[in-house]
């Protein structure tokens, strides 16, 4: 307890009853309590280090240039550090648990623990990871220091062309006992699988050249001669392009009469109620005819019968005769078609020279469109391919007119852009597939203006405040007039 100071005296105070104990002043007691268990949870003075307790003063270091660290070194330094969300679930308190033998129950992992099977392997399997993942590691390693030393490991000519089977033996026989199907299939059982690559790896695709010159006529100070040449294939692909146009105008637009819009719906009227009015006189004739006939069939259905629209029907059977008659002309008919395929057959044996000719006719014909077939495949080898919706076209080509040659850079009128040039390669040699430029209408948005933003007096709550200062004008004056 704290002593008390020598010049104070201490009053005294009644404790007769229980609610005078409250007037004791106890201040001190507490202090002494809290302050011991502080010490408690942080330890005392002498149980510290003095690093925590004393700071070492670097006001005179304060003046040299502090080191600037990178955004990769920050992140190195705040990953060696403890979690914030961690920091309340550490135990900052000193104070020894007051439970010494305390059963601490350990819960059991679900599944395996890699960790113990790593420290104690008691199995095979166990050693055998083991082994497989230092072989591993050790490779990546070798890897990690090969690029950082930026060494490529080239250990075997990517172009070069192998057989498979010749690095498993027994597959490759000379007698050609194996298949390759069924060394494919052997080496993909052995964990040797051999992965097929598609054919166009084998071969080029396409003849054209990675960069191709421009045109000479295309300089800023052409010859003449190219100019003129570069102007007139421009002048004939354009040439080309109209008389399409023409034809396509000439087979659709063309061929349609032009007519008024009145003219075009009467005909349309006409063409829509045809045979309308031919319908309706036939069903007026069908009435008139009916009207007669039931007026007649009135008077005459008085002393005739009742009879069925439709005649009996009769089982005629045919007669043996019939029968016989059928069956000598059928015969007849085969008698007579035998002896026009004989008689074909003698007449074809006469012709036989000219069959043959005929024959080596269409083999040459047939022979001539396979070769044909053969060329069209063979050159759309080579020609752009369609790898997407959109077929490539080759761009326009870039050209000065006669008057915007300049002759010099300084003045030279820019036609051409290299990075478009680029692009139309790259389409060319099959590494890009063609595309178009497609413009999207932009969706139509509903915008409404807010209440806050809208002008004074307009608002609803100002319409709403003039409705009942209107109201209660028009409430007092009907009460002045009565």
């Amino acid at each position: 307890m704290t002593a008390v100071e020598p010049g104070t005296k201490k009053k005294r105070i009644s404790k007769k009853n229980k609610s005078a104990w409250r007037k004791t002043d106890i201040q001190d007691v507490e202090q002494f309590l809290e302050d011991q268990r502080q010490e408690e949870r942080i330890g005392t003075f002498t149980d510290k280090q003095d690093e925590d307790l004393f700071v070492l003063d670097t006001s005179a270091d304060k003046t040299a240039k502090a080191a600037v660290l990178s955004v990769k070194q920050k992140r190195k330094l705040n990953a060696k550090k403890p979690m914030r969300s961690h920091q309340a679930l550490e135990n900052t308190s000193k104070v020894q648990d007051p439970i010494v033998k305390r059963n601490h129950v350990r819960q059991k992992k679900n599944g395996r623990n890699i960790e113990l099977e790593v420290c104690n392997p008691t199995k095979p399997r166990h050693r055998q990871a083991n082994s497989d993942r230092a072989l591993y590691y050790e490779k990546l390693e070798q890897r990690l220091a090969d690029k950082k030393s930026k060494k490529l490991a080239v250990e075997k000519d990517i172009w070069e062309e192998v057989d498979f089977r010749d690095a498993i033996p027994g597959l490759k026989d000379k007698k050609g006992w194996i298949s390759r199907e069924l060394a494919l299939h052997t080496a993909g059982n052995i964990g040797k699988k051999v992965v097929k690559t598609h054919a166009s790896l084998h071969h080029k695709t396409t003849k054209a050249k990675k960069f191709e010159l421009p045109h000479p006529g295309m300089s800023y100070n052409p010859a003449p001669e190219d100019h003129q040449d570069l102007i007139s294939k421009i002048v004939e692909r354009e040439e080309g392009i109209i008389k399409k146009e023409q034809h396509l105008k000439r087979v659709t637009t063309s061929m349609f009469s032009k007519v008024t819009p009145e003219e075009r719906d009467r005909r349309r009227l006409q063409e829509m109620s045809q045979g309308m009015e031919e319908e309706e006189e036939q069903e007026e004739g069908q009435q008139d005819e009916a009207g007669q006939a039931n007026g007649e069939k009135s008077e005459e259905n008085v002393d005739k019968p009742y009879h069925t629209v439709n005649a009996p029907v009769e089982n005629k059977k045919k007669s043996k005769q019939a029968r016989r008659k059928e069956l000598k002309q059928k015969e007849l008919a085969r008698q007579t078609e035998l002896k026009r395929k004989l008689k074909q057959q003698t007449a074809d044996l006469i012709r036989i020279k000219s069959i043959r000719h005929e024959l080596d006719d269409e083999e040459e014909d047939l022979n001539e469109l396979k070769k044909r077939r053969k060329q069209r495949a063979e050159k759309a080898k080579f020609e752009p391919k369609r790898l997407g919706r959109h077929k490539f076209e080759e761009p326009d080509l870039d050209v000065n007119l006669p008057e915007d040659v300049a002759g010099n850079l300084r003045n030279v009128k820019t036609e051409s852009s290299l990075l478009k040039d680029r692009f139309h390669t790259l389409q060319r040699n099959n590494m890009l597939p063609t595309t178009k430029l497609v413009n999207r209408k932009k969706a139509k948005v509903k915008r409404y203006e807010r209440s806050t933003h809208k002008e004074p007096g307009v608002s609803y709550q100002d319409l709403k405040d003039r409705r009942r200062a209107a109201t209660a004008a028009a409430k007092a004056a009907a009460d002045i007039k009565i």
